[in-house]
């Protein structure tokens, strides 16, 4: 009896939502919330594109599920530990310390941009972040609505936008110039990430340190997977298992790499280690994660 009045309550909650006439009387209270899983169809497909729905209008059943249960999708970026830039690697070389100590350096070089294009705040955006441009381009290279968005800051045309999420956004402005001397000094520590060197297709050996097999004895098995798993029992190959497949060319980040010398004149950073890419690759530099000095421990 109550499942059957409350399928009767729906259909007429329907009826009432549907018809122009009658949503004049309809007004839910602020914690009535209809019982979704008793709507028939035709309801839910109305409440979708209805403005007198209690939710707001919804695109697709989905949202009015996630709505009903208080749930909120958002991509959240990781907050970074202050504003970073972004470079390109120029390559290798030896550095001689003053005590001569030799040290292998990257050679990260600065095209024109790192300006400010955008400043995100919680109250506009739902998060404070800040918006970088780099590498400047011409205006045939890049679409209206980019062109649009860039004029719109009083900023150069530029091929590469990237955010920065920070705590505070206080002190940034669009088509600000960003400093490499203001933001980095000699011997603090970095993260740089981008893309590492594409290998291609590669075997478990290579991609995944696997060990060979006997290349005597009369071993048949060289460098081959080898078994991916049992028969019957699971009957299937579990996920994750490693096996060949496509190597690097992938975002790639290596943490708390030391500056040796920051060069104002040939706009150069020399970074102690070996960086993701080849030469000419875009690279962001950020200052490094350090828990509990400068990102919370929460």
């Amino acid at each position: 009896m109550e499942r059957r009045s409350a399928e009767s309550s729906g259909g007429r909650m329907e009826v009432s939502l549907m018809s122009s006439t009658r949503c004049s009387s309809f007004s839910p209270s602020s914690t009535w919330k209809p019982p979704v899983s008793l709507l028939p169809r035709p309801a839910l497909l109305s409440l979708r594109s209805s403005s007198l729905c209690p939710f707001g209008p919804l695109s697709s059943s989905r949202d009015l599920l996630s709505r009903r249960h208080g749930e909120r999708r958002v991509t959240v970026m990781s907050m970074e530990a202050g504003v970073g830039v972004m470079g390109t690697k120029l390559g290798m070389m030896t550095y001689f310390e003053p005590d001569g100590t030799v040290v292998p350096v990257t050679v990260v070089g600065f095209r024109e941009g790192n300006i400010v294009t955008q400043v995100k705040t919680a109250a506009t955006d739902g998060y404070d972040a800040v918006q970088v441009g780099y590498r400047r381009v011409r205006d045939r290279k890049l679409t209206k609505p980019e062109l649009g968005h860039l004029e719109k800051a009083g900023a150069i045309p530029m091929r590469h936008l990237q955010e920065f999420r920070l705590q505070s956004v206080d002190g940034f402005e669009p088509g600000q110039r960003l400093v490499i001397e203001d933001i980095f000094k000699e011997g603090d520590l970095v993260d740089v990430s981008g893309n590492s060197i594409g290998k291609g297709f590669q075997g478990g050996i290579k991609r995944h340190n696997f060990r060979r097999g006997l290349m005597t004895h009369g071993s048949k098995s060289h460098r081959a997977l080898g078994s991916i798993g049992a028969g019957t029992t699971p009957g299937r190959v579990y996920k994750g298992k490693k096996m060949p497949g496509r190597m690097g060319g992938t975002k790639t980040k290596i943490r708390k790499l030391k500056i040796v010398k920051i060069d104002s004149e040939l706009r150069a950073v020399m970074i102690k280690g070996a960086v993701p890419g080849k030469p000419g690759n875009l690279l962001r530099i950020t200052p490094a994660k350090i828990v509990g000095k400068n990102i919370p421990k929460n």
